[in-house]
């Protein structure tokens, strides 16, 4: 049987309620340090030392604050479903697929302060197709077809391993769809998301960079009626 996607034994613990409002002051704590200009690392460090807080907590919190002034820039860039139609979107594929798969998999997800859902499933370099993966690939494509999308452009990061097989399975999925679809491997995503409209993606630094982006995997989670997890 397949491990869970982004989930560990020791999160019962790490994000009991109890955890859950010990994180909620620590990350009130942090917010005010990285909006006064504290590196955010640093911050969580820290403020996770007076806490005494795990590993997965700190990375928790981490994923989850954002600055004003980041939260404020990525409300203002963001569009929605609705205004996709006739639209090419770009797809930071690992990351978006991984989420589908952590919420598939009824793991631990975050509710960010800037909107997204975020999870902690490190990638490290190292992915593999699991039983949950062909139907968050369904999810998502199904979700841009009913958003009546033009093009789908999904590109996955060339150093992860088995990208080659996740690009087959989504190839064979897209035939399906009257969208038309792309799916390249790359080795710098990240950087060819930036400049980019209508991106779908939960990573920060990328939000930062690109035009415009969608909050796609909060739409799926909110149609499945899921609760994500918020830590401040």
């Amino acid at each position: 049987m397949d491990a869970k996607r982004g989930f560990v034994p020791e999160d019962v613990k790490n994000f009991s309620p109890q955890a859950l409002e010990i994180m909620r002051t620590a990350s009130r704590h942090v917010c005010y340090l990285v909006n006064e200009g504290y590196d955010l690392k640093q911050a969580a460090t820290f403020v996770g030392n007076h806490y005494l807080l795990s590993e997965r907590q700190r990375l928790a919190i981490m994923r989850s604050v954002a600055t004003q002034v980041q939260i404020e820039n990525r409300h203002r860039k963001q569009v929605p479903m609705s205004a996709l139609s006739g639209r090419e979107v770009w797809i930071d594929g690992f990351n978006t697929i991984i989420t589908l798969e952590v919420l598939l998999s009824n793991s631990i997800l975050f509710s960010c302060m800037d909107g997204t859902i975020r999870d902690l499933a490190a990638l490290r370099g190292t992915y593999r197709l699991i039983s949950e993966t062909e139907a968050a690939i369904r999810m998502m494509f199904d979700f841009l077809q009913e958003a009546e999308v033009s093009r789908v452009n999904i590109l996955l990061d060339q150093p992860v391993s088995n990208s080659g097989r996740l690009k087959t399975c989504m190839a064979e999925i897209g035939e399906e769809y009257s969208f038309s679809l792309d799916v390249q491997v790359l080795r710098e995503v990240d950087r060819e998301l930036y400049g980019k409209e209508h991106v779908i993606t939960s990573d920060s630094i990328i939000l930062d960079h690109c035009v415009s982006w969608v909050n796609l995997t909060r739409e799926c989670l909110e149609r499945i009626h899921v609760e994500a997890k918020q830590v401040w």
